[in-house]
């Protein structure tokens, strides 16, 4: 949805580079490509904080592979951020609204399509 000419972002599985260890997972583009670190196994133990972790390395990876910022606010065309409000992870735009706030929640984390 956010990135439509490109298909979906996927969590791509490679094999580690040591044995015995578990896969290493990173988020990819729809044609493969990553770019970041990946995420570690004991990231999935608290969700909040895995889902934020996951938000990040999407924005990395498509700010790396496609040099562009993602996701966009629509009202301001500016790259957002992630960042907790009221509990909820939540995608944060610096622009101004003409009702004078610095500043605004676009979506949570998850949501962008109903955005």
């Amino acid at each position: 949805m956010t990135l439509p000419e490109q298909g979906p972002l996927q969590l791509l599985a490679q094999p580690s580079y040591e044995a015995g260890e578990p896969e290493c997972v990173y988020v990819a583009l729809a044609n493969g490509e990553w770019h970041g670190s990946h995420l570690y196994p004991k990231t999935a133990e608290d969700s909040a904080h895995a889902l934020a972790i996951v938000a990040d390395a999407a924005q990395e990876t498509v700010a790396e592979r496609l040099w562009q910022a993602w996701p966009l606010c629509v009202e301001h065309n500016l790259g957002m951020h992630t960042r907790e409000v009221e509990g909820l992870l939540s995608w944060w735009c610096a622009g101004r609204r003409s009702g004078g706030g610095l500043g605004h929640i676009c979506a949570a984390v998850g949501a962008l399509d109903t955005f």
